[in-house]
């Protein structure tokens, strides 16, 4: 399937806009990727803090808030994937959820003005989200190449690899911010909006859609069996899988450490994250440029190591104030820059090596292992954190991660100078 031809603009305006924001459908389907990111941002840093400040979780508890978050892609990933490709209209399915996640997050502000707000809470809103998010992912997976030719997906995926750092850079800063003038549910409320602005900007476009499925026998298999048969999905799948568990177990922990062991006030987190989306818009906006020096496939190795090797300084940092700034300010932004070498290799060969029929069902089966070990990280953090500590289980999770390039190495990986074509 290819996508709709570009739309031109004159002047000024066409010197400098990327050619694929001259689109006005993916120009349109970038910006509400992007607020929407934006307000997530906020919350990945609210909603720890809330755990945190508001309702005194302790570390076990930390790992059990983030692993209901991702465990909706361990349960749902693979049915989800299946099920959209049954589904003619993805688009409306991908606007539902949003309205569906912007009741969910208002929640919480709500409930914290009556004096209500409770960790329960909190677990159930997050694994609520996060079940509508699979549902909305899969779905965008099937959207994304009706709006980017192939030619052309290194760039579609480094403008919203991009968006996310920009948002990752305002978010985390605005969020402590936001918490420190009024409180920290109160800040959620930008996250809530976002998710408006998503479904607004879903429902002024109509790509066309990939035709629905019919039903088949293996079909609910058939995106694992894609996923097996393809060498360069399995090593792939191992190396995402392993650093995604492992720093989840860093990610579990992280604000806890910053606030009960460090002593940062929100305000200064919120900076040191900021400080990991200027290395990710950096880290977008060099991984064209890269794939076309060293090879895609010598991309994607890059940005497996450059993701968790910084995170070695996190358990690092100790000392007087300044020195402990500049340590966790030079871990975010070395990772920040990591993962979106990483992020945009990986997305744009998935979706290359896919055939368009199944990239729901291999999206689905993919993040169903991907983002599944995420709440097994999660809990692992929280639980080896109240048997040994803080620092020590960000030691060993930092040192782990970085083992999951050596997954690529024996695979045709390093040897891509290119996305292969073979839908």
């Amino acid at each position: 399937m290819s996508a709709p031809p570009s739309i031109p603009l004159s002047g000024r305006r066409k010197r400098w806009l990327p050619e694929l924001l001259r689109d006005v459908s993916f120009r349109r389907y970038w910006t509400g990727q992007a607020i929407s990111t934006f307000g997530d941002q906020i919350s990945f840093v609210v909603i720890p803090m809330v755990a945190v400040l508001v309702t005194h979780a302790d570390a076990a508890q930390m790992g059990l808030l983030m692993a209901a978050g991702w465990l909706p892609h361990l349960l749902f990933g693979l049915p989800a994937g299946v099920w959209a490709d049954r589904r003619a209209r993805r688009r409306r399915v991908m606007m539902t959820a949003d309205l569906g996640r912007f009741l969910l997050v208002s929640s919480i502000p709500l409930v914290y003005f009556a004096d209500e707000l409770t960790l329960t809470q909190l677990y159930v809103v997050a694994f609520s989200v996060g079940t509508l998010s699979v549902f909305f992912d899969v779905c965008n997976a099937s959207l994304f190449p009706a709006l980017v030719a192939p030619q052309r997906y290194i760039s579609g995926n480094s403008l919203i690899s991009a968006s996310r750092a920009m948002s990752q850079m305002a978010g985390p800063s605005i969020g402590g911010l936001l918490v420190q003038l009024f409180s920290a549910p109160t800040a959620l409320l930008a996250d809530a909006v976002s998710f408006l602005a998503s479904a607004v900007t879903l429902a002024r476009i109509a790509p066309p859609e990939l035709p629905a499925q019919q039903p088949v026998r293996g079909q609910f298999t058939e995106g694992i069996r894609f996923i097996a048969g393809s060498p360069i999905m399995r090593a792939a799948l191992a190396a995402t899988a392993t650093v995604n568990f492992f720093t989840l177990m860093v990610a579990a922990l992280f604000m806890l450490y910053a606030i009960d062991v460090l002593r940062l006030e929100p305000g200064l987190i919120g900076v040191v994250l900021g400080a990991g989306a200027v290395g990710g818009l950096l880290g977008a906006v060099t991984a064209g440029p890269l794939a076309d020096r060293i090879g895609v496939g010598p991309t994607f190795i890059a940005g497996c190591i450059a993701f968790p090797a910084p995170m070695l300084l996190i358990p690092a940092a100790h000392g007087t104030g300044p020195v402990v700034l500049a340590l966790l300010t030079a871990a975010e932004f070395g990772s920040g820059l990591g993962v979106m070498w990483l992020d945009i290799a990986a997305s744009s060969l998935f979706t290359a090596i896919t055939p368009n029929r199944l990239l729901a069902r291999v999206s689905g089966a993919y993040r169903a292992v991907n983002y599944g070990v995420r709440p097994l990280g999660s809990l692992a953090g929280g639980t080896l954190a109240t048997a040994i500590g803080l620092r020590p289980t960000l030691w060993i999770a930092t040192v782990a991660a970085l083992t999951a390039f050596l997954f690529l190495l024996p695979s045709p990986i390093p040897r891509l100078e290119a996305c292969p074509d073979d839908q």
